[in-house]
């Protein structure tokens, strides 16, 4: 699925990747976060991290008429507040969403894929 935005020069089309890849850099700068999960399921009580060209495989994007869904997969640092850090991202990705590609966000859903310790252990 793609987004497409229409203007006065003519039409682009967005993919759902480039979008998960555009929240996905926005969100491993947030505080608290370790980084982005796989949205499959965790095997073995570990969660993996992904990688920057992988931020597709930890959100999903779904585009109901121009409005966006977004639901994460994250691993938060151990010792913050999840509360805190979950809001914080999904003001952050709301406001790069709307600012960035103009489009209109319906809701931003989080899901904690592990807590890591500093020393990278799964705690």
């Amino acid at each position: 699925m793609t987004l497409e935005i229409t203007n006065d020069y003519g039409s682009i089309d967005i993919s759902n990747e480039v979008i998960a890849s555009v929240v996905g850099s926005k969100a491993v700068e947030c505080y608290g976060i370790v980084g982005m999960a796989s949205k499959q399921q965790v095997k073995d009580g570990i969660a993996e991290i992904l990688g920057q060209e992988n931020y597709s495989k930890g959100i999903i994007v779904k585009d109901n008429n121009g409005v966006i869904n977004v639901d994460m997969y994250i691993i938060v640092s151990y010792g913050t507040k999840i509360s805190e850090v979950a809001s914080n991202l999904q003001s952050t990705v709301k406001y790069t969403l709307e600012k960035t590609l103009k489009v209109k966000v319906n809701s931003i859903n989080i899901f904690v894929q592990g807590v890591r310790v500093n020393n990278g252990t799964k705690h």
